[in-house]
């Protein structure tokens, strides 16, 4: 019941998290990343909140990414009912969609970024969140979607991460989102360069735009400079 992208910059560690939800506080319970890890969204027709530990812990030891998302599920009664999505260090992604989950459910992988979502309201929610992602990301935006190449970011695609996040979601939701609707949605980015971004619309009747407005608050002079001021790893 939750659309969600993740990606992976191996050059630099850098990890990213997006997700949205016809539900109330999505970021508290789906998306996680780790820099210089990997990240994973766990969702479906019912999430479940200690796939995050085991994933981690499995990318901790070294584990790719299709080994992480075998240990958490296999484990689990309920996997038929989950839908996950992890991505490990080197940007390589796989997902699981449970036979329990609602349609529309989709996913698209690719190195280095993927997308996933179930009781969507159409086939093209999914491919245009990660359509527009590369569009904005990449200078081969068509060959990466076409598997014809791995995405070649561009140098400062980094800086305006925030902004993309928040564009792709506002395209997928244009496309049909959640076929409930969308009520919350949340992001996070994690860095060796800056401090964290962790950004959540708990519930709103248009949770996008009040996304954007905080991402204008943490873009603003006063919060740029508090954030540039902490300490870096």
């Amino acid at each position: 019941m939750t659309l969600s992208l993740i990606h992976v910059q191996p050059a630099s560690g850098t990890v990213a998290a997006l997700t949205a939800t016809a539900g109330v506080a999505v970021g508290g319970y789906v998306h996680h990343a780790w820099r210089g890890l990997g990240a994973c969204a766990t969702q479906g027709l019912a999430t479940n909140p200690w796939y995050p530990e085991d994933v981690r812990h499995a990318l901790t030891q070294g584990r790719t990414a299709r080994q992480a998302l075998d240990q958490v599920t296999s484990q689990d009664d309920g996997a038929a009912r989950r839908q996950c999505l992890v991505m490990d260090a080197g940007g390589r992604a796989e997902v699981h969609s449970g036979e329990a989950n609602l349609p529309v459910v989709a996913a698209e992988l690719r190195p280095t970024v993927a997308a996933a979502g179930n009781m969507l309201a159409g086939d093209r929610v999914v491919a245009t969140l990660l359509q527009r992602f590369l569009t904005l990301t990449c200078d081969n935006p068509h060959e990466a979607w076409a598997r014809n190449a791995a995405p070649r970011y561009r140098d400062d695609y980094e800086s305006r991460l925030l902004e993309t996040l928040i564009e792709a979601l506002d395209a997928a939701l244009d496309a049909g989102g959640d076929r409930r609707g969308t009520r919350s949605v949340a992001l996070r980015i994690e860095s060796f360069d800056a401090a964290p971004i962790d950004l959540r619309v708990d519930w709103d009747e248009r949770p996008v735009e009040a996304l954007r407005s905080l991402a204008g608050r943490v873009r603003a002079l006063d919060f740029a400079e508090f954030l540039a001021s902490l300490p870096r790893r």
